[in-house]
């Protein structure tokens, strides 16, 4: 058999018979209902909206049929979480990862009071920048002096639970959609301005040019309500495309 080429978009495979292609349709109707829309992505609901996408949209099938459903990368809730994400602005995530690590060895678990304790020059020593170094400390006090409560945004609808977020120095739409996505499972959130997903879409696409925030946030409306998945998928082919293992907490750009 001919090896297919890296370029060709396979059409996603139907279901061998009629009775399961039924079956299938009749599934997808059920995850896209209202009453019964994901609140939170689990491994199990990760790989039945993975399924669904890719048997709607071409690039996303040519993803799952080369490399199957995307890992569940997550991260735990909380201060720390949304300070790494911070870390990983306009940096390598492993430039983040290194940062991150040293303050752990340098302060034990990281918390708000704890980052309060470091002054900017060890800061500065582990890695932080003077503008990320005022962020943190800025999340860190918001927190204390209890100006946002992390654990109460599992409450709020999407829209509501960015805004809050954003509603803080440091935090804009790239850092809230990573935590929403990463750390919360929603199920619908897209990352805006995240070049990966850019890239890839780009590549899988055989676009001429890689489409901007705008552009792209627009073209992942066909993906709704999975768009995190969609995500998901993308940087699975992003990873897996540079020859990365795409499993683990983080994604690796």
């Amino acid at each position: 058999m001919a090896r297919r080429s890296s370029l060709t978009r396979p059409r996603f495979r139907r279901y061998g018979d009629q009775s399961s292609h039924l079956s299938h349709c009749f599934s997808v109707r059920r995850l896209r209902r209202p009453e019964t829309l994901l609140k939170q992505l689990t491994h199990t609901s990760l790989k039945k909206a993975a399924k669904v996408l890719a048997s709607e949209h071409s690039e996303l099938a040519f993803v799952y049929e080369k490399y199957g459903p995307p890992p569940l990368w997550d991260r735990p809730t909380g201060f720390a979480t949304l300070l790494h994400i911070i870390l990983e602005q306009q940096v390598s995530l492993a430039s983040a990862k290194a940062c991150f690590d040293k303050l752990t060895v340098h302060i034990g678990e990281v918390t708000p009071d704890k980052l309060l304790t470091i002054n900017d020059i060890d800061l500065k020593t582990i890695g932080f920048s003077r503008q990320k170094t005022a962020y943190a400390r800025h999340l860190a006090e918001a927190i204390i002096e209890k100006h946002i409560d992390l654990d109460h945004l599992h409450t709020l609808p999407d829209a509501d639970a960015k805004a809050t977020l954003i509603r803080l120095k440091g935090i804009g739409e790239w850092t809230s959609d990573v935590y929403l996505l990463m750390a919360m499972l929603r199920p619908d959130v897209m990352p805006r301005g995240d070049i990966a997903l850019h890239a890839a879409y780009q590549k899988l696409t055989n676009a001429e040019k890689r489409p901007s925030s705008d552009e792209f946030i627009a073209i992942a409306e066909k993906w709704r309500p999975f768009r995190s998945v969609a995500a998901r998928l993308l940087w699975h082919f992003y990873l897996s495309e540079r020859g990365r293992r795409a499993t683990g907490e983080n994604v690796e750009r």
